[in-house]
């Protein structure tokens, strides 16, 4: 039978019940809450045939990052493609399906492309441009990701359910671009419109970052709970974008604070949830903050994940574990194993293993053994690569961080100056960090004049 969603598009079901939790499971998803995966349970429950619930569940699968879903993903398509066969199905589902088996195949940029043949035909569908931008966000595909939105943005209807989450993920792209005063409108608008939107909150929350406004970024954040406190571990991820706000206030028992009791409230290995933690530990440790033991708790959890080799972004963030908590073994089975994936070169993840993915991991390796001139070379030959690897410009930051610091340590200070200049630039202010390094480098080199901080003004 054909029933329709809340955005008014077809469904092929064996019961007209799914759709209500389906369109729970749909909201859910764009708004990054904890209900989603009990509204897709239901979904399945009432109809295990239910094709494009079990497309999602496989593609939900396959953003987790982790290798043993896959077979749960392919299980996924196998089911669908099955029930396809069986009930018929509507081009848009066959396009879902399309998008999962290239991911399964190796090919998350054809993944995303299939998501954009959807909303070429159907713009109202807010879960394709959801899955679409999260896709193109592991692939590190800025421009891409600002392509897909702008596109579709102006055809998907002012009365569509999900157009806030539309607001939302273009002011996201409008940040990662630079353009701060545009993807500040852009993420008011989107909470004026879905004050539950946790993507957009957290898009203005990278503009205070960037834009070196941290009392600005912890009023909003704070001011703004209910547009994150129903998140799943995305919460986690907000949390740590306060801590950051915190650090650049200088507050970094603040920072501490939040770690402990916000973003390691559960101690997962979700790679996303890793790499809030792990970066926080070593921006702290680079502002001279003993962390204590909390690297140990990291590291063994890490040290389970050396094998899994899905994503070259959560690698480095298990590699920073494994480095800071002292797993040497572990470490060099990691980049041992990057090796082996980067030879592969089977599929677009094993091409960012190779570069910038190794490179990276190598520098991080020597940064921590004390070798700041090797970890400087490996280091500062991944940066112009550094975007493949997925997240956001705040998320990579800490290896900008560590190149910079290698640089210092290393007595390469003109070059260190070089960075220092060009991030701050290319963040559009002088955060902290940017500002403290700078006025070492003065420090240290004879003659040196004290940065000119009013450059970006």
């Amino acid at each position: 039978m054909i029933a329709q969603d809340i955005f008014g598009l077809d469904l092929t079901l064996g019961d007209a019940a799914a759709a209500a939790p389906w369109n729970g499971a749909m909201l859910g998803f764009l708004s990054h809450g904890a209900s989603t995966p009990g509204h897709l349970a239901d979904a399945l429950r009432l109809d295990p045939d239910f094709a494009l619930a079990q497309t999602c569940r496989g593609l939900f699968c396959l953003m987790l990052g982790r290798r043993e879903m896959h077979a749960a993903a392919a299980d996924a398509a196998r089911i669908a493609g099955a029930s396809l066969a069986a009930r018929g199905a509507t081009p848009r589902e066959r396009l879902y399906l399309a998008a999962l088996e290239r991911w399964l195949d190796g090919q998350p940029s054809a993944a995303a492309a299939a998501m954009d043949d959807v909303l070429a035909i159907w713009p109202q569908d807010a879960l394709a441009m959801k899955i679409g931008q999260g896709v193109r966000f592991m692939l590190g595909d800025q421009s891409g990701m600002r392509r897909a939105i702008e596109r579709v943005l102006p055809r998907a209807g002012a009365d569509n359910p999900g157009i806030g989450y539309y607001h939302g993920c273009h002011a996201f792209t409008l940040e990662e671009a630079g353009d701060y005063a545009g993807a500040e409108r852009a993420g008011m608008r989107a909470l004026d419109l879905a004050p539950d939107d946790a993507w957009g909150l957290h898009a203005v929350a990278h503009i205070y970052d960037m834009t070196a406004r941290p009392d600005h970024g912890v009023a909003f954040v704070e001011a703004n709970a209910a547009a994150w406190a129903h998140c799943n571990n995305f919460r986690y991820h907000v949390w740590w974008h306060l801590a950051l706000l915190h650090l650049d206030r200088g507050d970094a028992d603040r920072a501490l604070a939040l770690y402990d009791a916000e973003v390691r409230r559960d101690r997962t290995d979700d790679y996303r949830d890793i790499s809030n933690a792990t970066s926080l530990l070593m921006r702290l440790e680079l502002e001279g903050v003993g962390v204590g033991d909390r690297w140990e708790e990291l590291a063994g959890l890490c040290a389970a994940r050396v094998d899994d080799g899905c994503l070259a972004f959560a690698d480095l963030h298990y590699m920073l574990a494994l480095c800071g908590g002292g797993r040497d073994a572990a470490a060099r089975d990691l980049i041992r194993r990057m090796h082996v994936d980067a030879l592969h070169n089977i599929g677009e993840m094993d091409c960012v293993m190779r570069h910038p993915g190794l490179s990276v991991a190598k520098g991080l390796q020597a940064f921590t053994e004390g070798r700041h001139k090797a970890a400087f070379a490996a280091l500062g030959s991944a940066r112009g690569a550094l975007l493949a690897i997925g997240g956001s410009h705040a998320q990579r930051d800490v290896f900008e961080r560590v190149t910079i610091e290698a640089a210092i340590r290393s007595g390469a200070l003109a070059e260190a100056r070089a960075l220092i200049d060009d991030r701050s630039s290319r963040r559009g202010a002088w955060d902290g960090f940017g500002t403290s390094r700078a006025r070492l480098v003065a420090d240290l080199i004879d003659g040196a004049t004290e940065p000119a901080l009013d450059r970006l003004a």
